[in-house]
């Protein structure tokens, strides 16, 4: 039976040397799975069925009691067809094995089944190797998804077969939603993109760090760093792509800003002076001629930024930049090349066209003049032109600026008479003490002044000194300055700080500058005790000394926000108290007679 079994299908007999030299276990069963015949290998995979011979397949290799449930065996004769399962199996040293089992049915020549052989196949090491790939390739994924950089392969027509959730992200899709979505609809300028990938598809080299516009799922647009290399089976052909990508908008808009500023001012938004130094290089080899050159220049900037602080003065620096802007061709290049300094070049413009240029800046300054009368602007005007480049542009430069402190010279009394003129305009309208308070100052210096006989330089001192001395409050802001209530220690030294800055403003001012020290020192006391230089005694201009007493006495006898107005006689009895300390000992007595005097 066994000789009859050992024969192929055409009568052949299996030679049992090739039988047994066969490295994968073979064992030839009849049909009711009975083991007929076993080689050496299929001997060792199950020694401990030995012998196998005689042995239903279920007992011998699966050792179950029962037939198996599922048997490639019997689904090879059943479905007359080649079956296979793979199946562990544990050694007897103990050791684990998995082995690839395959069923062919025997068949006679009128088709019937007649038996089956059953190969057993040792693919422990292909198990393993699977195992640790797929091991791998799990950790390869989990390393993926927990980076912050997108991740993402394509095939060769630029679908996304895979990515991680931090490149959906990137672009604010979910992963599902990415997955499947053409290079076409991640990129704004697909054509940019379509050429890196073909670069790298025929040159085989990686591209990495290009920067590409990417279109975020609501529309917006963002920028992504990239990289690009291919991806290859194991043959070697080229499969798609794959890559790393990075958002990178936030940094681009940071270069941008700082690109902005290194050419731009940050008050204005004009151009910087590196800017037009650079433009003046560029025309200077240009073919635009003739060119000219327009130097401007902010009047009394130092003088409002005393007057009102700097921020008042910043405004007037905005307001200067617009009204130059406005009064511009497109083709024109405006810069802020200093503080109060501005810049003009006007490609393709002869002088004549440039007088009109500044003709249109004057009248524009004016318009802008009539609706903020409480803060004049003044611009001066310089002007100069290069007819061919031979003519060099730095000079052309200088000879305009030459020509804007020309017209700053000629206008500055006026210009600085308007200035001085809104400032004290400023002073009345807000009045820092009662309605007619410099009034009432000026009656009663004057009175003094003639009593100790001062000259009439200095009576005029005197008189301009009771309406401005407290020129400096000006930029003082009205919650301290007529806050009900003690003032703070920060708040009292901002008070203090108004004689300081109205003798800087005094001294900007042609009209007022003999003043200015009288200004300065008119809160200083008798004893010392005053500000802000602690001057004493005759140190004190007399000016000073009368205007400090006379200053005292309106202050006590007119309400103010801190206090109520006080009797006559209460107010005397104060001026006599402070003599000497606060007060010229001397003065007091006279003032207090001028005063008894009036009953």
């Amino acid at each position: 039976m066994s000789d009859q079994l050992a024969k192929n299908q055409n009568g052949e007999l299996l030679w049992p040397g090739a039988f047994d030299a066969i490295t994968d276990g073979i064992s030839i069963m009849d049909k009711s799975l009975t083991i007929l015949k076993a080689n050496q290998a299929m001997e060792r995979f199950y020694v401990e069925a030995a012998p196998q011979v005689g042995k239903k397949c279920h007992e011998a290799y699966h050792q179950p009691e029962y037939p198996c449930h599922i048997c490639s065996s019997s689904e090879a004769i059943h479905h007359k067809k080649t079956c296979s399962v793979i199946v562990p199996r544990v050694a007897g040293n103990g050791q684990r094995l998995w082995l690839e089992l395959y069923s062919y049915p025997l068949l006679d020549g009128a088709g019937a089944v007649t038996g089956v052989v059953k190969f057993a196949r040792d693919i422990t090491d292909r198990i393993r190797k699977e195992e640790a790939l797929k091991a791998s390739e799990e950790k390869y994924r989990d390393i993926l998804a927990s980076i912050e950089e997108g991740y993402y392969e394509t095939d060769l027509e630029g679908n996304v077969v895979f990515c991680n959730d931090a490149a959906a992200r990137l672009l604010g899709y979910t992963r599902q939603e990415f997955l499947g979505m053409n290079y076409r609809q991640i990129y704004k300028d697909h054509r940019s993109a379509f050429k890196t990938y073909r670069q790298v598809f025929l040159s085989g080299k990686p591209d990495r760090g290009f920067i590409l516009e990417m279109v975020q799922k609501d529309g917006s647009v963002g920028f992504g760093e990239l990289s690009i290399s291919l991806v290859k089976d194991r043959e070697g052909n080229i499969t798609g792509f794959r890559g790393v990508a990075r958002d990178i908008t936030e940094r681009i808009h940071f270069q941008d800003k700082l690109r902005f500023l290194s050419l731009h001012d940050q008050l204005t938004g004009l151009y910087n002076r590196t800017f037009f130094e650079e433009e003046l290089q560029r025309f200077s080899s240009g073919r635009e001629h003739p060119v000219s050159i327009i130097a401007a220049d902010l009047d009394d900037l130092k003088l409002t930024n005393d007057a009102h602080g700097h921020h008042e003065g910043d405004k007037l620096l905005k307001a200067t930049a617009a009204v130059l802007k406005e009064s511009l061709r497109s083709s024109d290049l405006l810069a802020r090349v200093g503080g109060d300094e501005f810049a003009v070049i006007l490609p393709r413009t002869d002088r004549e066209t440039a007088e009109c240029v500044a003709a249109r800046i004057r009248e524009n300054m004016e318009l802008y003049n009539s609706k903020h009368v409480g803060l004049p602007l003044g611009i001066s005007l310089g002007i100069a032109t290069a007819q061919t480049k031979e003519t060099p542009f730095k000079d052309v430069y200088k000879q305009a600026d030459d020509m804007m402190y020309r017209d700053k010279l000629a206008r500055s009394t006026k210009a600085r008479g308007k200035t001085v003129q809104a400032l004290l305009s400023t002073l009345a309208e807000r009045d820092f003490a009662t309605e007619g308070h410099a009034q009432r100052l000026d009656k009663y210096c004057r009175k003094i002044g003639e009593r100790i006989n001062l000259s009439s330089g200095q009576l005029s001192d005197l008189a301009i000194l009771a309406q401005v001395h407290d020129l400096g409050k000006i930029g003082i802001k009205d919650s301290i300055l007529f806050k009900k209530g003690l003032h703070t220690e920060k708040e009292r030294e901002i008070m203090r700080s108004h004689a300081e800055k109205g003798y800087r403003i005094a001294l900007s001012s042609a009209d007022l500058s003999a003043v200015a020290d009288l200004i300065l020192k008119h809160h200083e006391w008798w004893d010392g005790g005053g500000y802000p230089l602690g001057l004493a005694g005759k140190e004190i201009p007399v000016e000073c000394r009368i205007l400090a007493m006379v200053d005292a006495y309106d202050a006590m006898t007119n309400d103010r926000p801190y206090s109520k107005a006080r009797n006559k006689s209460e107010v005397l009895a104060e001026l006599k108290k402070y003599a000497g300390s606060q007060f010229d000992p001397e003065l007091t007595e006279i003032f207090v007679l001028i005063l008894e005097e009036e009953g």
